[in-house]
């Protein structure tokens, strides 16, 4: 079977079984869980599919990424354990009515099956044209990819801390990495895949690994990321709005003002 086929069909199997045990749970939630590891999945996947040895390139970037979806889907799992399901898919689920389990299974996970893919063309793309040696732009990748991690890693720890505190209850986070961006997990998300998107550019035809951080970025800022997100917190969260005023939405930067 062709490359492209075996990815197609992975991660559509990936997904369904995932979407599957949602409809038992009746928790659509599971299709976050589901989504670092579905990079996981395609970058061993690519990695094993590739012809010749290995290069360190390769084994540089498959680990990356799992460092990334695993962290990112266990912390996911934790945080919505006993917590029913999100929001989002409550909502959904109220107004899409008869219809809940087909859109579900296509608007949620083949769609974010689908994302995925384009998401993760770096690493595919990467693992699919083995080259021998490292170059500048491999160092120059991995530091704007720890960077991003950084965000991420410690954004996301930063929040859990606050939110397990009861007394902050209602209140808005804008402590440590959140005084300086409003999404400093989102932030770090996206320069994740810039910087492989560096490591892909050492490669013949890496211009084409554009896509993954070009999509992820789009989606964050324009899609499902940042608007949803802000919109609900703006009208649950008094101070939210003074906090949107005062603190940068995405990249990191001083506040205006206390």
């Amino acid at each position: 079977m062709d490359v492209v086929p075996m990815i197609v069909l992975s991660v559509f199997l990936y997904m369904s079984a995932f979407f599957l045990i949602a409809v038992i749970r009746k928790d659509n939630s599971l299709a976050d869980i589901a989504w670092g590891g579905g990079f996981v999945l395609l970058a061993f996947l690519t990695f094993f599919l590739s012809s010749g040895y290995a290069e360190a390139r390769q084994v540089l970037a498959t680990g990356l990424v799992t460092l990334w979806g695993l962290r990112l889907a266990i912390y996911i799992y934790f945080r919505n354990l006993g917590r029913g399901e999100d929001y989002r898919y409550a909502k959904w689920r109220e107004e899409w009515g008869k219809y809940f389990l087909l859109r579900s299974f296509f608007q949620v996970f083949m769609l974010q099956g689908a994302l995925m893919i384009l998401i993760a063309y770096s690493v595919i793309f990467i693992n699919l044209h083995p080259t021998r040696g490292l170059t500048w732009l491999d160092g120059l990748g991995l530091l704007v990819w720890g960077t991003g991690f950084f965000f991420e890693s410690v954004g996301d720890f930063q929040l859990y801390q606050f939110k397990k505190d009861p007394s902050n209850k209602g209140k808005v986070m804008k402590y440590g990495l959140w005084r300086y961006t409003r999404h400093p997990n989102y932030f770090g998300e996206a320069t994740m895949w810039w910087g492989l998107f560096l490591m892909a550019l050492s490669l013949e035809g890496g211009f084409t690994a554009l896509v993954s951080p070009a999509a992820i970025t789009f989606l964050l800022l324009k899609v499902s990321g940042i608007p949803m997100l802000e919109k609900k917190l703006a009208k649950s969260q008094p101070g939210y709005r003074r906090y949107m005023e005062n603190t940068s939405p995405f990249i990191p930067w001083f506040p205006r003002g206390r």
